[in-house]
Protein backbone atom coordinates (compact mmCIF):
# COMPACT_ATOMS: atom_id res chain seq x y z
CA UNK A 1 0.00 0.00 0.00
CA UNK A 2 1.26 3.84 -0.85
CA UNK A 3 0.56 6.15 1.68
CA UNK A 4 1.55 9.17 3.61
CA UNK A 5 4.65 8.18 5.16
CA UNK A 6 3.54 9.84 8.35
CA UNK A 7 0.91 7.85 9.38
CA UNK A 8 -1.18 4.49 8.91
CA UNK A 9 -4.10 5.97 7.47
CA UNK A 10 -4.46 8.25 4.65
CA UNK A 11 -4.73 11.93 6.47
CA UNK A 12 -1.53 13.39 6.77
CA UNK A 13 -3.29 15.18 9.43
CA UNK A 14 -3.48 11.74 11.50
CA UNK A 15 0.05 11.29 12.56
CA UNK A 16 1.32 7.76 13.60
CA UNK A 17 -1.74 5.46 14.42
CA UNK A 18 -4.68 6.61 14.65
CA UNK A 19 -6.11 4.95 18.02
CA UNK A 20 -9.75 2.52 16.74
CA UNK A 21 -11.90 3.38 13.74
CA UNK A 22 -10.56 4.80 11.40
CA UNK A 23 -10.91 4.17 7.40
CA UNK A 24 -8.50 4.08 4.35
CA UNK A 25 -10.15 5.60 1.11
CA UNK A 26 -8.23 4.12 -1.53
CA UNK A 27 -8.10 6.44 -4.86
CA UNK A 28 -6.59 4.23 -7.47
CA UNK A 29 -5.18 0.36 -7.78
CA UNK A 30 -2.27 0.24 -9.99
CA UNK A 31 -0.76 -2.75 -11.33
CA UNK A 32 2.53 -3.50 -10.94
CA UNK A 33 3.46 -6.51 -13.53
CA UNK A 34 6.93 -7.40 -13.17
CA UNK A 35 6.37 -7.87 -9.00
CA UNK A 36 3.22 -9.55 -9.96
CA UNK A 37 0.76 -7.44 -7.52
CA UNK A 38 -1.50 -4.48 -7.33
CA UNK A 39 -0.18 -1.17 -5.54
CA UNK A 40 -3.22 0.24 -3.53
CA UNK A 41 -2.61 4.06 -3.94
CA UNK A 42 -3.88 6.23 -1.03
CA UNK A 43 -4.41 10.12 -0.54
CA UNK A 44 -1.82 12.64 -2.37
CA UNK A 45 0.63 10.14 -2.95
CA UNK A 46 2.79 9.83 -5.76
CA UNK A 47 5.24 6.99 -6.80
CA UNK A 48 8.74 6.41 -8.32
CA UNK A 49 9.15 3.99 -10.93
CA UNK A 50 11.52 0.89 -10.76
CA UNK A 51 14.91 0.19 -11.71
CA UNK A 52 15.74 -2.35 -14.11
CA UNK A 53 17.68 -5.29 -13.43
CA UNK A 54 20.80 -3.43 -14.55
CA UNK A 55 20.57 0.05 -14.52
CA UNK A 56 21.99 2.26 -16.67
CA UNK A 57 24.47 3.37 -14.38
CA UNK A 58 26.23 0.56 -13.82
CA UNK A 59 27.36 0.69 -17.48
CA UNK A 60 28.44 4.73 -16.98
CA UNK A 61 32.57 5.57 -16.38
CA UNK A 62 35.50 7.75 -16.91
CA UNK A 63 38.10 6.71 -18.33
CA UNK A 64 42.03 7.67 -18.18
CA UNK A 65 42.10 10.97 -20.12
CA UNK A 66 38.63 12.00 -18.13
CA UNK A 67 36.04 11.26 -20.46
CA UNK A 68 33.06 9.89 -19.43
CA UNK A 69 31.32 6.82 -21.31
CA UNK A 70 28.36 4.80 -21.30
CA UNK A 71 26.49 7.99 -20.99
CA UNK A 72 23.41 7.99 -23.02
Amino acid sequence: MAKTQYSLSDDPTKLGRPTTDFTITVREFKPSIGAGFLVALTGDVMTMLGLPKHPAALQMDVDDYGNARGLF
